[in-house]
């Protein structure tokens, strides 16, 4: 286990403040904006620079202290940073050469790593011979070749085209698994946070504003602006009382049902599926069911969005399949059903 205990840290005007706990073994995902002190995270946890205040712990043992090299920590940075005038197979070897590793051990580690990520072919090229994938394979052989406890990993896809992304984050999902190695990958990407992670942390001006599942992260945040900065579409601003054994929440003139316990002001926000649109008002258990108008739909590939002016714009997602059994038309009133438990209130 990692854990980061009350670390401050000061960088002209700006200011770290981190306490942290991330499992053995676990793919953990730092989400944030540019600027959030993300890397400045890292680099601290890796050793590059000293806390000014506050420990670091991994598996018990305080390492705030340690020179970066005595921490069995490996980084990839986004640029991947590859020694230019060094081949491929004398970058990966670096790490190993430096601690004075027997020659023998060090080209086994750096053959064997070769065949894990298919570099085999390219051994003995420049980095200014490799593509962007394969610079991004060299530079994770090099972190691993060292066998780290952590790995560290700086917004490593952001130069990646989809198709190359999604393939370096299966690779690194698999290596994760199979080796039993903590990640901490810091990004701005929610996609890359969903597809990667086990469990997030959203950062904002140097602060861990939450901490959770994808799950709860994307249908529960709890504040505006993590709702926001995880693109959280339903999102309303209004007063919160409670009536009968359940929540009203009243936004501008129009009343919803919450199952959550809350008053005064508050923000609520529906998953635009878990939205029900029909051309009828149904029959349901769901306590929600309001009446508006399609304003306009939006074919996604996979889905269909649906924009709904209620008063209040809602987003619906709906499949290709419903919607050709509805026939839903652009200016038509339609009902938008919703049970109470998928109300999410926060302050």
């Amino acid at each position: 286990m990692i854990r980061i205990e009350d670390v401050r840290k000061k960088w002209g005007n700006f200011s770290l403040n981190v306490s942290l706990e991330i499992e053995d073994g676990e793919y953990f995902v730092i989400l944030g904006p540019t600027g959030a002190g993300k890397t400045l995270l890292l680099e601290t946890l890796a050793g590059f620079h000293k806390p000014d205040y506050g420990k670091i712990f991994v598996d018990g043992r305080e390492i705030t202290e340690l020179a970066p090299y005595e921490r069995k920590i490996g980084f990839i940075y986004q640029d991947y940073m590859l020694f230019p005038h060094m081949k491929v197979r004398d970058n990966i070897a670096y790490g190993l050469r430096i601690r004075e590793r027997e020659e023998e051990e060090i080209e086994e580690r750096v053959n064997q790593l070769a065949k894990m990520l298919g570099i085999e072919r390219i051994l003995e090229r420049y980095p200014y011979k490799l593509s962007g994938g394969e610079q991004q394979r060299v530079a994770i052989a090099r972190a691993l070749a060292i066998k780290p406890r952590i790995l560290l990993l700086d917004e490593p896809l952001n130069a990646l085209d989809e198709m190359l992304k999604e393939k370096i984050m299966r690779d690194l999902k698999e290596i994760n698994r199979e080796s039993k190695i903590t990640f901490i990958h810091v990004t701005h990407s929610r996609s890359d946070a969903i597809m990667l992670a086990d469990r997030i942390a959203v950062m904002k001006d140097g602060r861990i504003i939450q901490v959770g599942r994808a799950a709860e992260i994307f249908r529960k945040p709890i504040s505006k602006f993590v709702a926001e900065f995880v693109g959280v579409e339903n999102l309303f601003e209004g007063e919160a009382r409670r009536a009968g054994g359940i929540t009203v929440f009243r936004m501008d003139g129009m009343e919803i049902y919450s199952s959550l316990e809350m008053e005064g002001k508050a923000y609520a926000s529906i998953r635009p599926e878990d939205i029900i649109i029909s051309r009828e008002k149904m029959e349901s258990s769901a306590r929600n069911c309001i009446e508006g108008v399609v304003k306009e739909m939006m074919d996604m590939g996979n889905i269909i969005r649906v924009n709904v002016d209620c008063g209040v714009p809602f987003m619906v997602n709906i499949t290709h399949e419903a919607m050709e059994e509805m026939k839903i038309s652009i200016g038509e009133k339609v009902h938008l059903i919703f049970k109470a438990q998928n109300v999410h209130l926060f302050r």
